[in-house]
């Protein structure tokens, strides 16, 4: 693993995306913290919940969002 400052990254961004793609992890360091890591992608496959099974959990609405918004707006006026 490899640590590194953030302007340094901004000079060597080419060679350090090839170090990724060979496999390394970098870690890019903003005043000797760190901040953010460069690594492969995991997988192409990502896996999303359903949506519907998600919605049946949901009690069903009384009232329209419009309603709604307007309701919560006008309560906090007072």
């Amino acid at each position: 693993m490899q640590k590194i400052n953030v302007r340094e990254t901004r000079e060597r961004l080419s060679a350090l995306l090839d170090a990724v793609e060979a496999g390394e992890e970098i870690i890019i360091l903003r005043h000797g913290k760190p901040v953010a890591r460069l690594t492969t992608p995991q997988s192409d496959n990502v896996c999303f919940p359903d949506r519907t099974a998600l919605r049946a959990s949901l009690p069903a609405a009384t009232v329209d969002a419009t309603t709604l918004i307007r309701t919560l707006r006008d309560e906090e006026r007072y």
